[in-house]
């Protein structure tokens, strides 16, 4: 399988997964999380999976600090509505990464381990992409994502339209998978000026 070397230099999300200990799937519970495993899981890397990407690596770190984040104890919230925009595919990022979920998750043993209702949308959080709470502490942080920030390749979205309109070569196909990476790269390189964390 090749894919962008990149993708091997963007820091890796660590959690605790009670769930996951108690059934035997991983030693203590702990899962380690790439970009790469995502982008397997998305099916494609672009700013919207990274942004999700980014979004939980930062927001769990300002709201757990010094501790491993418990996975199935997150609380995330959208202010969108679920098919709004990219909020599904930010949803979908975060899911994979947190394990919550809205009513489609996994439902728990004897009242253990539940993981429906822990993904919210249509919320009040104050024009923030994401809010995570953590359930053991109701600590929060708010997290916003502005990839704008960064600007795209200038011939980039002139090869994007000639690929979509079926007249572009073969270079010019490679070259736009290129530039589109290379943006998605230099969105991994600048996390502290797309990604902004407002503890509450």
């Amino acid at each position: 399988m090749t894919y962008p070397q990149f993708f091997d230099k963007i820091p890796t999300i660590i959690l605790k997964d009670d769930l996951a200990s108690f059934l035997g799937a991983f030693e203590d519970g702990i899962i380690e999380f790439s970009y790469l495993d995502l982008v397997k899981s998305a099916g494609h890397s672009c700013p919207t999976v990274l942004g999700a990407y980014l979004i939980t690596s930062e927001g769990l770190k300002a709201l757990y600090e010094d501790e491993i984040p418990k996975r199935g104890e997150i609380i995330v919230e959208f202010k969108e509505k679920q098919n709004d925009g990219v909020a599904g595919v930010i949803g979908n990022v975060i899911m994979n990464i947190t394990g919550a979920t809205t009513t489609n998750g996994f439902k728990g043993i004897n009242g253990k381990f539940d993981r429906n209702y822990l993904m919210k949308f249509e919320q009040d959080i104050n024009g923030a992409n994401v809010r995570f709470t953590r359930v053991d502490t109701q600590k929060s942080v708010d997290v916003f994502y502005n990839p704008n920030e960064i600007k795209p390749h200038e011939d980039m979205n002139f090869l994007m339209q000639k690929c979509m309109q079926g007249n572009a070569t073969n270079e010019e196909k490679i070259e736009f998978g290129k530039l589109w990476q290379k943006r998605v790269e230099d969105i991994s390189n600048n996390v502290n000026r797309v990604i902004k964390v407002n503890l509450l």
